[in-house]
């Protein structure tokens, strides 16, 4: 390894602690985490359905056991182009962070150069003792200037981008929860408005029947024509709502296509294999309210800014002092005049530099500057209470989702005894028609009531599945299928390093673990 590769690698460091030592003050406020009403346990902690131990619901979709629903999970995480696009954010934050960090360094480094060819005006003060009006100069050098982070300017800039990429990470993992939330909704959906089609499509066999029953009892002369009207009229309605639930279907197939990243389609060979709504198991894991603060993407998230915005407030403070700096020049200089030759600039004679301290003070800004450090204190306190409502809106969406889900369960029981029911009165009631003990009206009566029963018991069996579905999106699980994973398809990881030397910020390994609580160190080597 030759000697310039060494400085190279060695010199970042020396620098970055020499800037510690020089710079061991940080003005503003360090970021404490706020107090937060967070409740013991959750209102249906009791409920035996529920099991408060911990749990991380890392693949909380596997627990329908629904191998169609793994796909589809599989296939939004790869192909989702709003997941796509909070990943290609979480690069652009890691890209500020790597200008933040550039900054702790020399801020100006300049190689230069020039050739100049001048010509004085011939009654300018200058030509009085000179003849010669025009001549030449050239230069090349470099110079270099370097504000010191004396009180931590920027090194809180570095905290706050390093907190603002967390949140980025974090704004990714909600997304990715989201996502996942909404392609088993989804897909929920579309199972539970096929079931409500096969009961309708059965119904309109059954009407059928009972149409052609009301008419042979006509014909024979045992009834009226409007006991034929009304079997007529039942069926043709039962009918009609066929093509709404068949419209629904497909715009749920359509709404689940675009969170796969495809375009509409009818998603047959996706969906093959899928059967009934998928049922919950016995008992689900909950944890505890505590635990939110941890696992949900979106509470962390909320930290996070808010502790990007704290740093802020040092960056600003920092310009209320003065600031302190080193600067230099070196370089070679030449011109023809006289006896000189523009090629004396190549000889050591020629050097010329200069080197220094500076300081600069913002005296008098009429306020401008003080009102900066207010702005910046006022944004941090919204975040902060932003934070605060996040942690009690996130235990709001936990409860509703939990009294969702088990009301639910309560409602598909008396629903299930209720179809029974309706199914019993259905057939006594046509038993009885047949022979003549009723009207038709209480057959009429009991097909309605049926067919609303079943179609009732469909719906409120996919709101039991969906309802689980929201537990686990309100308790934040499920990001962790990114963990180790690139925040971007390969196919735009690609065209990203051909159109952009991106180095190894394209690289998981360039980016924090997951459940990173804290931002890193403040002095840390540049990302070249």
């Amino acid at each position: 390894m030759n000697g310039s590769v060494i400085f190279r690698r060695l010199a970042p460091l020396a620098l970055a602690a020499f800037l510690h030592l020089v710079g061991c003050v940080k003005v503003g406020p360090d970021y404490v985490r706020p107090p937060v009403s967070l409740a013991d346990r959750w209102l249906e902690a009791g409920d035996r359905r529920l099991n408060t131990a911990p749990a991380e619901h890392r693949d909380w979709w596997k627990v329908f056991q629904d191998p169609v629903l793994d796909r589809l999970v599989e296939d939004a995480y790869t192909q989702n182009l709003t997941l796509q696009a909070a990943g290609v954010r979480v690069l652009e934050a890691r890209a500020q962070l790597g200008v933040a960090t550039g900054a702790l360094y020399p801020q100006t480094q300049q190689a230069f150069g020039y050739l100049e060819k001048n010509r004085l005006s011939g009654r300018a003060p200058e030509a009085v003792h000179n003849p010669n009006l025009g001549y030449a100069v050239s230069e090349i050098g470099v110079r270099a200037a370097w504000e010191l982070d004396f009180w931590g300017k920027y090194r809180r800039a570095v905290e706050s981008a390093d907190a603002s990429l967390l949140a980025a990470v974090s704004d990714y993992d909600a997304a990715l929860v989201s996502l996942l939330g909404d392609v088993a909704a989804s897909y929920i959906a579309i199972l539970t408005l096929e079931k409500r089609l096969a009961i309708a499509r059965q119904n309109v066999e059954t009407q059928k029947g009972n149409l052609d029953l009301a008419t042979a009892r006509f014909q024979s002369g045992a009834t009226s024509q409007r006991d034929v009207e009304q079997a007529r009229t039942v069926l043709l309605n039962t009918q009609a709502a066929i093509p709404t639930l068949e419209t629904q279907v497909r715009q749920a197939k359509h709404a689940l296509s675009v969170l796969l990243g495809k375009p509409p389609e009818t998603l047959g060979g996706l969906l093959k294999g899928s059967g009934e709504i998928p049922a919950p198991p016995p008992q689900v894991a909950v944890g505890i309210p505590a635990d939110l603060l941890r696992r949900r993407p979106d509470v962390r998230s909320a930290e996070f800014r808010a502790m990007a915005q704290c740093a802020g407030i040092g960056v600003a403070k920092a310009d209320l002092l003065p600031a302190f700096s080193l600067s230099g020049a070196f370089g070679f200089q030449a011109g023809d005049v006289g006896n000189f030759k523009l090629a004396d600039m190549f000889q050591w004679r020629a050097r010329t530099g200069s080197a220094g301290p500076s300081v600069t003070w913002n005296i008098l800004n009429y306020g401008r500057l003080a009102n900066l450090v207010r702005v910046q204190d006022a944004r941090f306190q919204e975040l902060l209470l932003a934070y605060q409502h996040t942690v009690l809106q996130s235990q709001k969406e936990v409860e509703d989702g939990l009294v969702a889900f088990l009301k639910s369960q309560e409602r598909a029981a008396l629903l299930a005894e209720g179809v029974q029911a309706a199914k019993r009165s259905l057939e006594l009631a046509v038993l009885q028609y047949r022979e003549g003990i009723t009207d038709f009206t209480t057959v009429l009566t009991a097909q309605q009531a049926l067919l609303s029963e079943q179609d009732s018991l469909a719906v409120t069996l996919g709101d039991i599945s969906r309802s689980l579905v929201g537990v686990y999106r309100a308790l934040g699980g499920g990001w962790q299928l990114r963990e180790g994973r690139d925040f971007v398809s390969p196919s735009v990881k690609a065209e990203m390093a051909r159109r952009t030397r991106w180095g190894r910020l394209l690289s998981p390994e360039a980016y924090p673990p997951a459940e990173t609580e804290q931002p890193g160190p403040s002095v840390r080597p540049p990302d070249w």
